[in-house]
């Protein structure tokens, strides 16, 4: 049964992999410099200024983080993982998780202890992007209050829409 199943979503993969590379190779120069940048400096936290280029966590973002923290047992802390996935109402959408390994290819982001890690491909879509904690009457979440790359979204901002 499980077998059938990879079968069956094995196409479905595949396609949302050629589009996002087809997306990312439409902008070799934006790519590259992603790799360049990364290679030069292991973690965007050591750069003396905040820059255009790093991710910026607001204080309900790490408030909210100390507090998950606080909430564990183990000794080893958590930390939010933000991606980029294709879909949503318009076109891309922001994934959040909470992790606890850092991957080679991901690009760390700290402040007062808390960690924000994102891979090199989501980070191209998210770089000079505000990530916050919002509670509303619907939900409590995280969400991308801002982020310059993006043109347009949908109201619920867990989904946008990339410049050209």
């Amino acid at each position: 049964m499980s077998r059938s199943l990879i079968q069956r979503l094995a196409p479905y993969f595949a396609a949302r992999l050629r589009q996002n590379h087809r997306l990312l190779s439409s902008s070799p120069s934006s790519a590259a410099a992603a790799l360049n940048e990364a290679s030069s400096s292991p973690s965007s936290s050591e750069s003396p200024s905040p820059s255009l280029d790093s991710i910026h966590m607001t204080d309900n973002f790490i408030k909210r983080m100390k507090e998950l923290q606080a909430s564990e047992t183990s000794d080893n802390k958590a930390l939010l993982r933000l991606g980029v996935e294709t879909g949503g109402c318009s076109g891309f959408q922001y994934a959040f998780d909470l992790d606890y390994k850092i991957n080679p290819d991901d690009r760390i982001f700290e402040k007062d202890g808390v960690k924000l890690v994102v891979d090199n491909i989501s980070y191209d879509f998210v770089k000079g992007a505000t990530v916050d904690y919002v509670e509303e009457l619907i939900r409590s979440a995280f969400v991308v209050s801002t982020n310059p790359s993006a043109v347009g979204g949908c109201s619920c901002k867990s989904s946008f829409m990339v410049k050209q």
